[in-house]
């Protein structure tokens, strides 16, 4: 059923890659954008904007400089007043911050100002700290949950409206047996899966596994487990696939958000990091970038495997319980 299925196949193999190629280029290493700078129309405006070489600097008149700043085409504006200067900007924007410390140091110095210590600069890019090497584990997090969910939710309660799943139970077969080869279909597709998408980031942007392969393969085959076990929680007692889509993005999307898939989890406030480090996809995403990016081994990542375990135990027992037949 899985292979006569072309889109399931583009999918589960050519989406995860062509996402990952497509974030890859988007945030590959380059230099920073000059910083845009707008400077309000004044005597002297021509003095300050030559101080800024290597900037990005306008001078204009001032609606037309808020307007620029509002609508986020520069990250700050020069205000002349006097021998002193005003900077307007977004405190909330962190390039609006780095641009007004970038500006305000560039006009001191051409001012005359002197560095009580002197201070040099050695670039240097540490191991797993592109946003690549960030996002490819996201991705394979993400991947293993859709996969989980959907290729094994949907395609239950699909049965399901279609009196499959009655005539299954009328054969010699357990209905253990039923799910339990659901949930061995999930895992041998992702055996198969998971390789495909190291090796692409591997050849593609240099992306390794620093920690040892074994663990990163037990993380994804019980971060599949436990997310088989949700998606058979999330089908049991639906009756329909709207129901159970309708379901099933109520589940996913908060962990689509907040479990790290593309950016921190720490970005959201303090007051909602307990619950996200609860959900089992920020377990598995940050168990995976430790043994990927840092080199973590299952030691370092055993509070992450045990909280994972402990999602596919519940998740399995009540959808057993509570799971309809008919």
């Amino acid at each position: 059923m899985f292979i006569r299925e072309p889109s399931a196949v583009f999918w589960t193999f050519g989406f995860p890659i062509v996402l990952s190629l497509a974030l890859g280029i988007a945030f590959r290493n380059k230099p920073p954008d000059p910083i845009r700078v707008a400077i309000e129309q004044a005597d002297g405006a021509e003095a300050v904007r030559d101080a800024l070489t290597g900037m990005k600097v306008v001078v204009l008149d001032a609606a037309r400089a808020r307007q620029e700043l509002r609508t986020g085409k520069v990250a700050v504006v020069v205000v002349l007043e006097g021998q002193g200067r005003v900077y307007l900007y977004d405190e909330t924007r962190p390039e609006s911050r780095v641009a007004r410390l970038a500006v305000d140091d560039r006009l001191q110095r051409a001012a005359g100002r002197v560095d009580a210590v002197p201070t040099s600069d050695r670039k240097i890019t540490e191991p797993g700290a592109r946003y690549v090497d960030f996002l490819l584990p996201g991705i394979i997090g993400m991947n293993v949950m859709s996969s989980g969910m959907w290729g094994i939710g949907y395609v239950i309660v699909e049965m399901r409206t279609k009196k499959l799943i009655k005539r299954m139970i009328a054969t010699p077969m357990r209905r253990g047996e039923f799910l339990l080869s659901f949930v061995v279909m999930r895992i041998s597709v992702l055996i198969f899966e998971i390789p495909v998408l190291l090796l692409f980031a591997y050849f593609a942007f240099g992306v390794h596994v620093r920690g040892p392969v074994t663990v990163l393969v037990g993380l994804v085959v019980l971060g599949a487990v436990a997310f088989a076990g949700l998606g058979l929680l999330v089908s049991s007692r639906a009756e329909n696939t709207q129901t159970v889509g309708g379901l099933m993005n109520l589940v996913m999307l908060p962990m689509f958000m907040c479990s790290g898939v593309f950016f921190s989890s720490h970005n959201f406030p303090d007051a909602m990091q307990p619950v996200i480090r609860l959900l089992p996809l920020t377990a598995l995403n940050d168990a995976l970038r430790s043994v990927m990016n840092e080199g973590a081994g299952l030691v370092e990542v055993s509070s992450k495997v045990a909280l994972l375990a402990l999602w596919t135990l519940s998740s399995f027992v009540v959808a057993l319980r509570v799971f309809r037949w008919r």
